[in-house]
């Protein structure tokens, strides 16, 4: 396993993968300390959870620094990440017994009411694009309902999975409450079908969460998925296009355009279309591109060079489909995997940038007659997870949000998670959800007690 420095292109550090039987050892240790674990009260593990919010915290230089250096993450989005892991990790610490009360229900009974019980070790299959955000967004619920991790990270970032599982030693989480497993992906179904794991959780790609939820859909074992995105981001025609374009580049660009829930579609009302695609090709080139170890640094490289032919190829085949390229558009002549912010105008349904996700800095600027008609094409796609609307009437855009395919809905904002609310997605997006209230219960036996006197 190697983690390879996507902003020179040159070998970080190999890393030795665990042998099949480490990992058996690996999955025991997390079946006994799930048996203890799940008996410990919320107050004990708070604690616990809030001590690692403080590594996290003290550490946060160093987090963000392998971040940078194994998937070319900016620096100052990379701190953030680590001070997002941190304040869920006290979120949940502060609200994981409030979600989990018992609910006491009237019924013949003479006592009846629904108890939230762990289920027991869950195997988290993680991304390489937020290395320590999917992964705590997952740890801090999981483990404070009282189940234990286990992490496959992905292969171009073994430091980041060892550093996280570092933090909840350091914190004092017992042994095999979470667990980093170094494997290759071959390895992955067998985890999944092994006796020991009870439910998986999966961030990635749609290929991946379809063979997930396969083989996990053949030993009946639970899943949540959260999928690839192509977010719509609607500018109506009462929008201000300049101020618009600039958030609209900041929400294409987000981890130098390597997110699912980055703005990719901008399908703008034709009355300001013209205004709008001159300002964001004004904003896209005003972004910085540059080493992500440097603080001034908007758009860093992109984290695999295979990940930017893919992209080139997309660009290619929708301007060759009749995309008009107004910026960008190409590989940069220097070291390491970086791609030049981009500005497709013209863009239409049966494009490569308007039916598949484009995981990098280019972004589809699609025309709609109307707003009826930007609903429509918001929701011409296989993937459902998250859609932003931008006007100066927000009632308008707020009835406009029924009709909308997607897991969330931003109004006049840049689509985020936040601990605060469910996250996750419809159709192709995947299923599932994490965080809140909705998320923590994912992971548990939704038990019913029935007493009679």
């Amino acid at each position: 396993m190697r983690a390879i420095n996507p902003a020179t292109g040159d070998l970080i550090r190999e890393y030795t993968e665990h042998t099949p039987a480490e990992v058996e050892r690996l999955l025991a240790r997390a079946e006994t300390s799930f048996a203890s674990w799940r008996r410990m009260g919320f107050s004990d593990r708070a604690a616990l959870m809030r001590r690692a919010a403080a590594v996290l915290r003290r550490g946060i230089a160093e987090y963000a620094r392998v971040m940078a250096l194994e998937m070319g993450k900016p620096i100052v989005a990379a701190e953030a990440e680590v001070e997002k892991c941190a304040g869920t990790c006290e979120f949940f610490a502060e609200k994981a017994e409030h979600y989990l009360a018992q609910d006491f229900i009237v019924t013949d009974a003479s006592r009846s009411y629904i108890r939230y019980d762990p289920i027991g070790p869950i195997f988290a299959v993680m991304p390489w694009n937020f290395p320590f955000w999917q992964v705590f967004r997952f740890a801090a619920p999981g483990l404070m309902a009282g189940n234990v991790g286990l992490l496959k990270h992905a292969a171009n970032v073994p430091g980041c999975a060892l550093a996280i599982e570092d933090v909840f030693r350091k914190a004092g989480f017992p042994d095999g409450v979470f667990t980093t497993l170094l494997v290759p992906s071959p390895a992955v179904e067998g985890i999944i079908r092994h006796r020991v794991v009870r439910a998986v959780t999966l961030t990635g790609s749609e290929p991946a969460g379809v063979a997930v939820a396969s083989q996990a859909g053949s030993v009946l074992k639970k899943t949540v998925l959260e999928l690839g995105g192509s977010d719509p981001f609607i500018v109506l025609a009462d929008a201000d296009p300049v101020k618009t374009a600039a958030s609209a580049a900041k929400a294409r660009c987000i981890n130098s355009g390597q997110s699912c829930i980055a703005a990719k579609r901008f399908i703008v009302e034709e009355p300001v279309a013209e205004a709008f695609e001159g300002a964001m090709v004004a904003a896209m080139d005003a972004l910085k591109i540059g080493d992500p170890l440097d603080r001034s640094t908007d758009v860093g490289p992109m984290a695999r060079e295979d990940l930017l032919g893919e992209l080139h190829r997309q660009l290619e085949r929708s301007i060759k489909s009749g995309a008009r390229l107004l910026t960008g558009g190409q590989r940069l002549d220097r070291k390491g995997y970086f791609y030049s912010p981009t500005v497709l105008a013209g863009v239409e349904p049966g494009m490569a940038a308007f039916d598949e996700e484009t995981f990098g800095p280019v972004a589809a600027i699609v025309r709609a007659r109307d707003a009826g008609h930007a609903v429509e094409l918001a929701n011409r796609t296989s993937f459902g997870l998250g859609a932003s609307i931008w006007t100066s009437n927000p009632k308008r855009a707020e009835s406009l949000v029924p009709d909308i395919d997607a897991g969330c809905v931003f109004i006049n904002g840049i689509v985020k998670s936040d601990p605060r609310l469910p996250f996750g997605g419809v159709k192709r997006s995947g299923y599932g959800r994490e965080l809140a209230a909705a998320g923590i219960r994912e992971f548990v036996n939704i038990k019913t007690v029935w007493m009679s006197s």
